[in-house]
């Protein structure tokens, strides 16, 4: 099988890339498998390291002056290549792919995974279910009840939940964890609570509600504790957030990192408190990591963690709330190791690579022969 998938980002990527990396090792190998994305992208450098995947700089702007050569390059390679599948991750691949693609005798099948919880009732979404989508993927159940609330309730929803490879998070003996933590806070790190996060720092990430829950301890209780966030550098006007805080000396902000797995080492508790969140690969990550997460209720975040086993689920913004959850850890109330076991246990057997690479081939044959895929509605069981 011929097959495209493409990405919009340009720089980053967060969550995409690594899905998407994901599919590109665990897809079968007789799977003739090209990658188009920006050749500004991180996916573009890292997917050109891996053997047998074509990569090509494809850009996705949305001005139409640049948006013309774009499809016609785009439309060349669809017309000689004739790809079975074009695998969109974005509007505006998706965008490109269904304008691109019409009229050709040799149309391949379009298949979508929404990474979101936004909407998908615009006018742009309406002309795409119509003319660009054969099928859907949702990374979580919460993303698919979206898509069947959607004009693409007419296509064939499937949710097939994100995927890792455990190989790349193996267990960490104490000695490992403790050279990581005396990596990031010194040698006199005993004793303290750690929450890294590995979602990104941006505000809606909500690590800011940690900064402000942990600024409510008393002093005593607040120096046993240390935030670490792992992205982008933040803007001034959070960093002056944390400094009003008193917290500067609590938060370590390492930058955006080539590997997340020290950071997460080096930790306690994983945490994503997003105000808005689909699936979450540094949930995931945190998990199979052996830590337990503390992420919010909103999205598919719910579906990963399931409360007092594998974590703590808490309201969105619910400073309040993560406060008492902090000071319990720090009183000892919680067995943050057996915890992280069952965290990672749960990863291990329901967000594999491999039963992501399995159900998306699935749908890729399904979306090719044109058969339809019932929406198998399934739930995550606890």
């Amino acid at each position: 099988m011929k097959v495209l998938i493409t990405n919009m980002h340009k720089f980053n990527g967060g969550g995409h890339v690594t899905y998407i990396k994901s599919l590109l090792a665990g897809l079968p190998a007789s799977y003739d498998i090209t990658v188009a994305t920006p050749a500004t992208s991180r996916l573009y450098r890292q997917a050109g390291e891996i053997a047998g995947i074509r990569v090509i700089g494809q850009p996705f702007t949305s001005r139409v002056r640049r948006m013309l050569p774009e499809l016609f390059h785009l439309r060349r390679l669809l017309k000689r290549e004739q790809f079975d599948v074009v695998h969109v991750n974005g509007a505006s691949d998706h965008r490109h792919v269904m304008l691109a693609s019409l009229g050709l005798v040799h149309r391949p099948a379009i298949i979508w995974t929404k990474h979101n919880t936004k909407s998908a009732n615009s006018f742009g979404n309406r002309l795409r279910a119509w003319m660009g989508t054969s099928a859907c993927i949702a990374v979580c159940e919460a993303v698919a009840r979206i898509l069947r609330q959607s004009p693409y309730a007419g296509r064939p929803i499937e949710t097939v939940r994100l995927g890792l490879d455990p190989r790349r998070f193996p267990a960490l003996a104490q000695d490992e964890r403790d050279a990581a933590r005396a990596a990031y806070f010194g040698e006199d790190h005993a004793g303290l609570l750690v929450l890294g996060s590995v979602a990104g720092t941006d505000y809606e990430k909500g690590w800011l509600d940690l900064v402000a829950a942990v600024a409510r301890l008393e002093p005593a209780l607040r120096d046993r504790v240390r935030i670490i966030v792992a992205g982008d550098p933040p803007p001034e006007r959070h960093v002056a957030l944390v400094r009003e805080l008193g917290m500067l000396d609590h938060v370590l902000l390492p930058g955006l990192l080539p590997d997340i797995r020290p950071v997460l080492a080096a930790s306690d508790v994983g945490f994503v408190l997003s105000y808005a969140e689909a699936a979450s690969y540094a949930c995931l990550e945190s998990m199979a990591m052996g830590l337990p997460a503390l992420v919010t209720d909103v999205g598919g975040l719910p579906e990963n963690v399931r409360d007092g086993r594998d974590g703590w689920v808490v309201p969105a913004g619910d400073i309040q709330h993560i406060e008492a959850l902090v000071r319990r850890m720090l009183a000892g109330e919680f067995d943050l190791r057996q915890l992280g076991e069952s965290a990672r246990r749960r990863v291990a057997s329901h967000f594999s690579t491999a039963r992501l690479c399995r159900e998306t081939e699935i749908v890729y044959r399904h979306a090719v022969s044109g058969a339809a895929i019932m929406d198998s509605n399934s739930e995550v069981r606890p």
